[in-house]
């Protein structure tokens, strides 16, 4: 059973591509800037924004509020991600998104308080720490979800990033309102070559397995992978999902070309 500081921990890997994004979203915080985030479907987006911003640990407190004290990593925390319902109004974004400051406000409170049950000396319970909220899927906001955005923004005077598609920023640039408060843009790129190999390493691991850099089998099944998922990390993970299948029904122990092409037949791979 995992421990409430492994939540939303395991499957993820540190990648340059992150590290950027995060040296983003710090610029939109500290600045109370707005920025955009686009990117194509399964690049990393959202995984990103979820880490970055701890909200597996929040949304685990939020169904279970009798936990334990949060872990110390949520004593900093100051970021919601807000993912609009497809069918979106502004008075229900209003409301969902002061649902998450309001419960990111508590579980911030509660991890500061010390072994005694009282608040740290050098912390007060803020009125609302949120300084930053991402908002995931924003190609769904129409123009009144975005000024809702926006105005929410401009309040709170809290950093706004708004995660799409392609397209996303020339879309707010015919807002000429928004688009003027834009401070930042950030394309969320596939994963290199490099980056690749180090995510490999990793999933030939999960499955019990070595990857060895000087054996022309698996280079030759690295080379498949590449080749099928273009940096793309969502079908990274569905790719080697279908090779441990694979695996396991033919009780095999090494990765092939012909094992990555089978899994490849059983996938669906859409047009990027």
């Amino acid at each position: 059973m995992k421990t409430i500081e492994k939540i939303g921990e395991s499957d993820f890997l540190i990648t340059k591509e992150y590290k950027r994004f995060v040296e983003f979203c710090e610029a939109c915080r500290r600045n109370r800037y707005i920025g955009m985030c686009y990117g194509l479907p399964g690049v990393g987006k959202t995984i990103s924004a979820r880490h970055y911003a701890h909200s597996d640990v929040l949304e685990y407190l939020a169904a279970n509020p009798r936990e334990d004290n949060p872990p110390e990593d949520m004593k900093q925390c100051r970021t919601i991600v807000y993912t609009p319902t497809v069918s979106n109004t502004p008075k229900q974004i209003d409301a969902e998104v002061s649902k998450l400051r309001h419960h990111l406000k508590f579980v911030v409170r509660d991890a500061n308080r010390d072994e005694n049950s009282e608040l740290s000396h050098s912390f007060h319970t803020p009125e609302d720490c949120t300084e930053l909220i991402i908002v995931d899927e924003a190609d769904r906001l129409r123009l009144q979800g975005l000024e809702q955005m926006r105005d929410i923004s401009d309040r709170g005077r809290i950093g706004l990033v708004l995660v799409g598609m392609p397209g996303l920023e020339k879309r707010l640039s015919r807002h000429a309102q928004l688009y003027s408060r834009v401070g930042f843009a950030h394309e969320y790129k596939p994963l290199s070559r490099e980056e690749m190999l180090f995510i490999l390493e990793h999933k030939w691991r999960e499955l019990g397995l070595t990857l060895q850099p000087d054996d022309f089998t698996d280079m030759e099944a690295v080379s498949a992978v590449i080749r099928i998922t273009h940096g793309n990390f969502r079908l990274i993970q569905r790719l080697f999902t279908q090779i441990d299948r694979i695996l396991k029904i033919n009780e095999l122990r090494t990765i092939t070309t012909e094992v990555v092409d089978t899994a490849r037949e059983n996938l669906v791979i859409g047009m990027s």
